[in-house]
């Protein structure tokens, strides 16, 4: 896969450490999301590390005061791609827990492997805000790139997608669909199968994440 100025994989020994368990068929429901909120929180510290609104306030300490920069007020939202997504909304509040979440849904078609909107409900003026969009796949692209085409039809013009798994055709796709959208992946996969499952990967996401099958 060639480099994109837009992309960011992470090569972080704790987060592979956790992707590893997280690969395993054998760990647990509860393991599974309580990995993938904790893979989301060390993504979105890095992520926002440069790139997170601030403003400048007086803090009076015990001993004087003195200017300290505080991230504004309101300045963040949260949008999952339903369903999968949602198991990372916990791990970003974390760091950010007043963030607005919105929700946008989506399904696969299982013929076409193509994207379907079924829903979306969006915070009052995020065209105003950083955009967080989450989803713990990155596979063919295609929701990814829909999701961010409804968030600009929105206004929104300072958006990030982060993923903790990517194939390099869903990374590809992305990144050059939309190059002033910042590309956060916690690990490349090797490719995608014919069903357009990430390999190895982890199997479904939404399934380990809320015990469906």
């Amino acid at each position: 896969m060639k480099n994109y100025e837009n992309v960011v994989i992470f090569n972080h020994p704790l987060i592979r450490h956790k992707i590893a368990i997280l690969r395993d068929e054998k760990t647990s429901m509860k393991e599974f999301r309580e990995l993938i909120e904790e893979i989301t929180t060390l993504m979105t510290y890095e992520a926002l590390k440069d790139g997170v609104p601030t403003v400048q306030k007086m803090m009076k300490t015990p001993l004087e005061v003195c200017e300290q920069t505080i991230v504004a007020d309101n300045a963040i939202a949260i949008v999952p791609i339903l369903r999968a997504g949602l198991g990372m909304v916990n791990g970003v509040h974390v760091l950010f827990p007043s963030a607005r979440v919105g929700h946008i849904g989506m399904y696969r078609d299982e013929e076409t492997l193509e994207p379907k909107e079924y829903y979306c409900k969006l915070p009052d003026g995020i065209e105003d805000k950083l955009v967080l969009l989450v989803d713990p796949m990155l596979a063919t692209g295609g929701s990814a790139c829909d999701a961010i085409n409804l968030l600009k039809k929105r206004g929104c013009k300072n958006i990030k997608f982060m993923a903790i798994i990517g194939a390099p055709e869903g990374i590809s796709k992305v990144a050059e669909s939309h190059p002033d959208v910042q590309v956060y992946v916690s690990t490349l996969d090797r490719q995608l199968n014919e069903n357009g499952y990430i390999l190895p990967g982890l199997g479904d996401a939404g399934d380990r994440l809320f015990g469906t099958k």
